[in-house]
């Protein structure tokens, strides 16, 4: 769908049959993590955090993985970032869900974010 968009992927890297991972940060769940927002991975669904997050989750797949683009897991939000050309990129729709849900505070989950996360963030 994107071949010949300016700006857009040429050959790979995303697969738009792909649903995410779940409604948050896979390796914050896992290890009782927080997130400020959410990043999806747009070759295998992978969601993790972005990069203002403390743990940076998403910058961390595409290193492990080679995977290259990501897609903000935001409401309302539906850009694409490619890690190997530093840039914005034009993607197609991907599999449903679109974010993570509405009722999610930001930053989140509830419950395990601190008093000062500001000073936690980068």
């Amino acid at each position: 769908m994107t071949s010949g968009i300016p700006g857009g992927i040429e050959g790979g890297g995303i697969d738009p049959e792909v649903a995410p991972s779940g409604p948050g940060c896979v390796e914050c769940e896992e290890d009782g993590g927080w997130w400020v927002h959410l990043r999806r991975c747009a070759q295998c669904g992978h969601v993790g955090c972005c990069d203002t997050s403390p743990a940076q989750h998403a910058t961390a797949h595409h290193q492990a993985t080679g995977h290259p683009v990501i897609q903000s897991y935001e409401p309302g939000e539906d850009w694409f970032w490619d890690f190997t050309r530093s840039a914005g990129v034009a993607g197609p729709r991907l599999a449903d869900p679109q974010s993570r849900p509405d009722d999610q505070p930001v930053p989140g989950p509830a419950g395990r974010v601190p008093e000062d996360w500001r000073h936690h963030i980068h």
